[in-house]
């Protein structure tokens, strides 16, 4: 029995023994089973990120300096842990790869313009990826480029934050980025990529060489024979030599067990794969069948009025004094221009080719140069004789375009009448493609001098280069009518604009002049202006600002012909498309002065007096209403800051363009939205919710909200997946955001923990001894009295 008992212990500590090692067997199966998983995620995150052209931070054209301290301006990709360069954005011509998490990020001190910033390796290793991302083992020839660092110089101060900023995310935040992109872009199975895809990835990992420039013991081939095989996902070769021995001591099936290159453990629901193109539903546009232009000189801006029209004025200016606003004054039909002054207001950007020009100029003196040139050219265009635009109606909106076919983009203009008393129209240009977006108000104001009257445009125009963060602010000239009552009635520009650029430094001066009361007909229409750096005036510009006008360097005193719309000019005008007329809203210029524009057209000045008169008394009887239910008027396109009091269009959307994510920019409904091909996560400042109701608002495929409550597609299910894919990139942003939030609550509790020793040693230290201040203060004034009583003593 005790040998039977002994034999029974002893198999049992075997079978115990034998039970330890298999639980353990297996532990370290599981373990190596989930390294392989982590290293597949990983690598495919990366991969993803790469080869997936949706995936993108940002990208630009930055200026970087190579080895023989000279710059090469090269296109920029900043995705999640890398940076990509290339000779061009559409060829690629692959350049390098920056590897991010080897790098540290500084901004570097310049004289030069622009912003400089440095990404370098604090111990002086090489930054730079072996592979291209599509497996290119030699990189684009260009100059010479540092191994260990790289330094890059953006346009602007505002760009170059802007990529201080990104980088940054993408130098801390990569691996969230990349989960968040991938399920917002498309997810790369790795069964299907190529096999010099593979190799290019581990070339990426293996260029990070932060063991002493020690290299790994696999060469390429190498790798892509055992590292990304299906069979095996191993990182050296003593883990398969591992793996192997215990696959042949273990028959229990689990080294057999293999796993998919695809890791379903990291899809989740919410993975998203683009939809197909959506049908854009953008506004019918119609090229311009008419445009009238009128001569240059004089005779385009006289007009001899008749004896009829005559009695008609004698009539109104018994209404009127000298120094009267004429802003409520009802005109006559016969000095009207059958067009809106909305309609107006356009006749500047039938030459914004000029300022897509200028926002691709790098010296800052031609790029003031070219906005002064593309702002004279928007006044040649006049109409025959003395006319006067229509005072829009409350509400009222103006929409058209312009096509550029150097460029193949389109400059929207959207215009509405925000204010009736006083008279404001607000304005928003944007061409994002091209780089360059304006917007402003303008307050007419007319006064009455007797024989003439003026009529100022009070306001300005902001124009903005959206690559490089700089704002050209310019005003009006106003407009002087003469002859009134004696002589010829001529319309002339008058008074003293500027354009400047705060940030550059540089500005324009552009005085209008008058005709003087003895000048001759080369004195009408003239224009004297000088371009300055501060204080410094670089050139001078003379001329006529309806024909030529020449510019003088004031370095080299060599004049040149400035700007002169000759008829070759005339006829590479853009062509301005408007709304096709049957898709305009009731409250559009177009239609809603068509009775007016038509007894115009007609010369039926009794009919055009009438048709008139009804849209002015309709204005009024608006007008009442609201006051009476003390109702304020809700502007559609335009909201004003109630700080600064300046109009701002509601979907203004002022970044730069991404060529690599935005396709298209178009129209609907008054809102100039671009249609993008994946939405990519940004930093941005948030901005002021106007309306709680348009939190919702927008649509996936397109970079600006929508004006009405369904997306721009119609389809409610599409709001819905945007929403749900909204909601689960959150909950991934959370856990930056509650790391945020942690380290700012343990920075509160070590201040509050300085604060409290600051107290605890203030209480403890000894406080001032009050009566031993004054007991000193006695004792000093008793040795002073006996010091005077001794000198009493002696001198007795």
């Amino acid at each position: 029995m005790e040998s039977e008992s002994k034999l029974f212990n002893g198999s049992e500590k075997d079978i115990s023994l034998s039970s330890s090692k298999l639980t353990k067997k297996e532990s370290l199966k599981v373990q190596k089973k989930n390294y392989r998983e982590e290293k597949k995620r990983a690598t495919k995150e990366l991969l993803s990120t790469i080869t997936d052209p949706s995936v993108i931070v940002m990208a630009d054209w930055l200026k970087i300096r190579g080895t023989l301290k000279s710059w090469t301006k090269l296109w920029c990709v900043l995705k999640p842990g890398v940076l990509l360069v290339y000779k061009t954005p559409k060829n690629g011509q692959w350049v390098g790869t920056v590897l991010l998490n080897a790098c540290e990020l500084i901004e570097r001190p310049s004289k030069k313009d622009g912003f400089c910033f440095k990404l370098f390796h604090p111990l002086e290793q090489s930054i730079w990826a072996i592979k291209g991302p599509k497996g290119e083992a030699v990189g684009s020839i260009t100059q010479p480029l540092p191994s260990s660092y790289l330094i890059i110089r953006a346009a602007s101060e505002s760009d170059g934050r802007c990529w201080m900023d990104a980088l940054e995310l993408a130098l801390k935040c990569s691996s969230l980025l990349k989960r968040t992109m991938i399920r917002e872009g498309k997810e790369h199975d790795l069964n299907s990529s190529s096999d010099s895809a593979h190799v290019s990835l581990y070339g990426l990992l293996r260029a990070n060489n932060l063991n002493s420039g020690e290299n790994l013991p696999l060469n390429d081939s190498e790798i892509e024979r055992h590292h990304f095989k299906d069979q095996d996902m191993y990182s050296d070769k003593s883990d398969k030599e591992n793996d192997h021995e215990h696959d042949e001591s273990d028959n229990d099936g689990l080294g057999k067990s293999e796993e998919s290159d695809s890791d379903t453990s990291e899809r989740q629901d919410d993975s998203y794969v683009d939809p197909e193109p959506i049908d854009i539903k953008e506004t019918t546009y119609l090229e311009q069948s008419h445009e009238e232009l009128g001569e240059a000189g004089e005779a385009a801006q006289t007009e001899v009025v008749s004896e009829e029209n005559k009695s008609l004025i004698w009539t109104l200016l018994k209404q009127v004094r000298p120094g009267m606003d004429l802003s409520k004054v009802v005109l006559p039909t016969f000095i009207l221009e059958p067009r809106s002054f909305l309609d107006k207001l356009s006749d500047y950007y039938y030459h914004a080719d000029f300022l897509s020009e200028a926002a691709l100029e790098e010296n800052a003196y031609n790029r003031m140069k070219k906005v002064v040139k593309w702002y004279l050219s928007g006044f040649y265009k006049k109409p025959k004789g003395l006319k006067k635009p229509y005072n829009p109606i409350l509400g009222e909106t103006f929409r058209c375009m312009w096509i550029h076919p150097r460029t193949n983009s389109k400059t929207f203009y959207i215009a509405e009448q925000v204010s009736h008393h006083p008279p404001i129209s607000a304005f928003y240009v944007s061409n994002r493609k091209d780089g360059f977006c304006l917007s402003g108000s303008i307050l007419a104001k007319s006064k009455f001098y007797g024989n003439s009257l003026s009529a100022i445009l009070d306001g300005e125009g902001r124009l903005t280069f959206l690559n490089r963060g700089e704002d050209y602010v310019m005003t009006m000239p106003y407009a002087h009518c003469k002859g009134i009552l004696y002589g010829t009635m001529t319309l002339e520009l008058g008074g003293t604009v500027n354009i400047t650029c705060e940030k550059t430094g540089y500005s324009a001066t552009i005085e209008f002049k008058l005709k003087p009361f003895l000048g001759n007909n080369d004195s009408v229409n003239q224009i004297s202006g000088k371009i300055k750096l501060g204080k410094e005036v670089l050139a001078i510009l003379e001329g006529h600002w309806d024909s030529e006008v020449t510019i003088r360097d004031k370095k080299t005193d060599v004049s040149e012909t400035f700007w002169n719309p000759t008829s070759d000019i005339k006829q590479r005008r853009l062509p301005r498309y408007t709304v096709k007329f049957e898709e305009q809203d009731d409250f559009e210029s177009e239609k809603l002065w068509q009775q007016v524009t038509k007894a115009i057209n007609n010369k039926d000045q009794t009919e055009a007096t009438q048709e008139k008169y009804v849209l002015e008394e309709a204005q009024r009887k608006s007008a009442k209403e609201r006051k009476l239910k003390g109702e304020e008027w809700t502007c559609k396109l335009f909201d004003q800051d109630s700080v600064t009091g300046e109009w701002h269009y509601r979907y203004a959307d002022t970044r730069p363009w991404d060529p690599l994510n935005d396709m298209i920019q178009f129209e609907k409904d008054g809102t100039i939205q671009t249609k993008v091909r994946h939405r990519t996560p940004m930093v941005s400042v948030p901005k002021i919710k106007r309306k709680t109701t348009s939190q919702k608002k927008g649509e996936c495929g397109f970079s600006s909200p929508e004006p009405d409550n369904q997306d721009s597609s119609g389809s409610e299910a599409q709001l819905m997946k945007h929403n749900t894919r909204i909601r689960k990139k959150g909950a991934d942003l959370g856990e930056l955001q509650s790391a945020i939030e942690s380290i700012k609550e343990t920075q509160e509790d070590i201040k509050r923990d300085i604060m409290a020793l600051r107290n605890r040693v203030t209480s403890n230290s000894p406080p001032v001894d009050n009566q031993f201040l004054q007991l000193k203060h006695y004792i000093f004034i008793l040795l002073l009295v006996l010091l005077q009583l001794i000198i009493n003593f002696l001198f007795k």
